[in-house]
């Protein structure tokens, strides 16, 4: 076991609800930096997310060099100065997400300062009929698959930085413009990027986050239906309900 004078240590001993249940976005960071080996460590926990045919689709670029990330913080820049004016008109009664959009508005202003930032890419690969890598217009699910390739191993990360007590964001601003954002990070053409996470040891503490009642967003066999058919749970298992009441 590793520690580290921030409190984590190898393995990340975290119980996963806990994680899950006070994981939220931070994008104000100490300028602390964060070590290597625990990227690393992070990194390779993402890789660790199911991928179609078992095979290697995502790739990580850890950006450290200041120029490169006056690049993307540039990029940043651009796209929060339209998008963001366009969320202020539609949220100007709407103080939580004005509030939120604070915190935004610290990231790309400081967007140079934060100790690392992670680009995860999804990698062209082909296997029979199957292109993964390449965002293709039809069939529509390939755009499923697309996303699918690398989206499970970005959650893996930002869940696995939020055990080892770190702060990350999944932020997509800086990859507005495809051309701009692949020069920046001289990137080949078989690899794509398709999110950017400023990782840091946060300012500011985690959740629990707030969401609303699940019974709200889960339907039943059709859309629109929130009525669930009573069962029993199996013979020696408990329901979660029950679990949660016994700790």
């Amino acid at each position: 076991m590793k520690a580290d004078a921030h409190g984590y240590s190898f393995p990340l001993v975290m119980p996963i609800e806990e994680a899950m249940r006070t994981q939220r976005a931070i994008r104000r960071f100490k300028p602390d930096p964060v070590d290597d080996d625990l990227l690393l460590h992070l990194i390779e926990l993402a890789t660790k997310a199911p991928t179609g045919g078992g095979r290697r689709y995502a790739e990580f670029i850890i950006v450290r060099d200041r120029d490169v990330k006056a690049e993307l913080a540039r990029l940043s820049r651009v796209a929060w100065s339209s998008y963001g004016s366009l969320w202020r008109w539609f949220a100007r009664n709407d103080e939580k997400t004005l509030r939120e959009m604070k915190a935004v508005d610290y990231l790309v202003d400081h967007y140079e300062e934060v100790p690392a930032i992670v680009v995860a890419c999804v990698r062209w690969n082909t296997y029979g009929p199957i292109v993964s890598g390449v965002r293709l217009p039809f069939p529509p699910f390939m755009s499923s698959v697309y996303y699918g390739s690398i989206f499970p191993a970005v959650q893996n990360f930002l869940l696995a930085a939020r055990a080892a007590g770190l702060g990350a964001a999944l932020t997509v601003m800086p990859l507005w413009s495809a051309y701009l954002a692949r020069r920046a990070l001289g990137m080949p053409l078989w690899s794509s990027p398709v999110a950017v996470i400023p990782v840091g040891w946060p300012l500011g503490r985690y959740g629990p986050t707030t969401r609303p009642p699940v019974s709200e967003y889960v339907h039943y066999d059709r859309y629109g239906n929130h009525s669930r058919r009573r069962h029993s749970p199996p013979q020696g298992h408990a329901s979660p309900r029950a679990l949660r009441s016994a700790t």
